[in-house]
């Protein structure tokens, strides 16, 4: 027997935030859950068997850059992405609708779908909704999301509610391009309509009608002032059921997570722990630490004395200055492994502070902590 997908929520804390369960084909997840971005198949700097120590129970993979290489079609021969990248948990593959916005310069978008050329070798190409429902069908995705087109911001509100209703007519074609519901993995829509009120309610309520396992929040992260972000967040999630996850696409910074958490919000990905790692940024319980930093240089303590990751507990800082300034490849692997785990606990805290009814205190003290221990400007 295949297990189905299902969310079961646990409890809800006077805030609104939400503590639930995932139950995907290959194992559940604890929620509010990170998770972290194996663009290629690959968590960058880290083996399969190493994210998982951190504490992640469930990954993320990209469609658009498997889907070029080395393609869906290759990756289903192989047994499937979990058994071509060695995990054996679950996995969600986004729909390359972030792609299209992100590549703007190498696409052109119509009723049908998104023409565009590879960035690797320029090649024309074609992503519509049901070819990437089936990319990701082949790919062997616990969670597959729909195609939709992720506007910029600042974009005008009649570009917005032409892009709104574009994504809904592809998250019905995306539904209805489904092989099978027999497979046990599961289909979210996904939310947009930019920074506009009446849009975000009409994209939900058009997805609702549709019906979908789980639903994402859409457009946010693309560079719009935080306070626009937390504008939407006050009220975005809630329009959503109140029985299927809620999954905010692309963030974010740790302060991103608690605020969104405190709205609703059940799921997350971004790369900021593992991109930033390599930059020599690491996460700590007192704020943003850059490792560069000729402050470190002598620095014999660890990056975080609260944190207990292999790299807190064997390493000290004025090492990780050393690699870094060394470029050492040893460097990004002990910096991700921390900000994996950073991330993790960050989420675990959170859990367990709604379990208990005290979400607004763990909010209230997560911020004075950083203000009182800024490490970064």
């Amino acid at each position: 027997m295949i297990a189905r997908f299902r969310f079961e929520k646990l409890h809800t804390d006077p805030t609104g935030a939400r503590r639930g369960r995932l139950f995907t084909p290959h194992g559940s997840v604890e929620t509010p859950v990170f998770m972290p971005v194996g663009t290629a198949a690959t968590v960058k700097a880290m083996a399969p068997e190493e994210v998982r120590t951190t504490g992640a129970e469930i990954i993320l993979a990209n469609t658009y850059h498997l889907f070029l290489r080395p393609g869906h079609e290759t990756v289903a021969r192989l047994g499937g992405l979990h058994t071509f990248m060695n995990w054996n948990g679950p996995i969600l593959t986004d729909s390359g609708g972030y792609q299209v916005f992100s590549l703007s310069a190498l696409r052109k978008i119509s009723e049908e779908g998104v023409a565009f050329r590879s960035h690797i070798d320029g090649s024309a190409r074609f992503l519509s909704p049901e070819i990437a429902v089936g990319v990701q069908e082949s790919l062997g995705a616990d969670i597959v999301m729909q195609l939709d087109e992720c506007p910029p911001h600042p974009a005008d509100r009649a570009y917005l509610a032409r892009s709104m209703e574009l994504s809904l007519r592809w998250a019905a074609r995306c539904k209805a391009a489904r092989s099978s519901d027999e497979d046990g993995r599961a289909l979210f829509g996904i939310m947009q309509g930019g920074m506009e009120r009446d849009l975000r309610q009409a994209s939900a309520s058009g997805l609702i009608e549709i019906g979908f396992d789980g639903y994402a929040l859409g457009g946010l992260s693309v560079g719009e002032p935080k306070e626009l972000m937390a504008e939407v967040l006050s009220y975005a999630p809630a329009l959503l059921p109140e029985d299927r996850p809620r999954y905010l696409m692309g963030v974010g910074k740790p302060e991103d997570l608690v605020m969104a958490v405190g709205c609703g919000v059940d799921m997350f990905d971004c790369v900021l722990p593992t991109r930033n790692a390599r930059n020599g940024q690491l996460f700590t319980r007192q704020g943003a630490m850059n490792v560069k930093s000729a402050r470190f240089r002598e620095e014999s303590g660890p990056p975080d004395p609260e944190c207990g990751c292999h790299t807190c507990r064997h390493y000290s800082l004025a090492y990780l200055h050393h690699l870094y300034r060394c470029r050492e490849i040893l460097g990004h692997r002990l910096m991700t492994m921390h900000n994996l785990h950073y991330y993790q606990d960050l989420m675990a805290e959170m859990r367990q502070a709604i379990a208990e009814d005290r979400f607004a205190l763990f909010r209230q003290q997560f911020v004075a902590k950083r203000t009182e221990g800024l490490l970064c400007p």
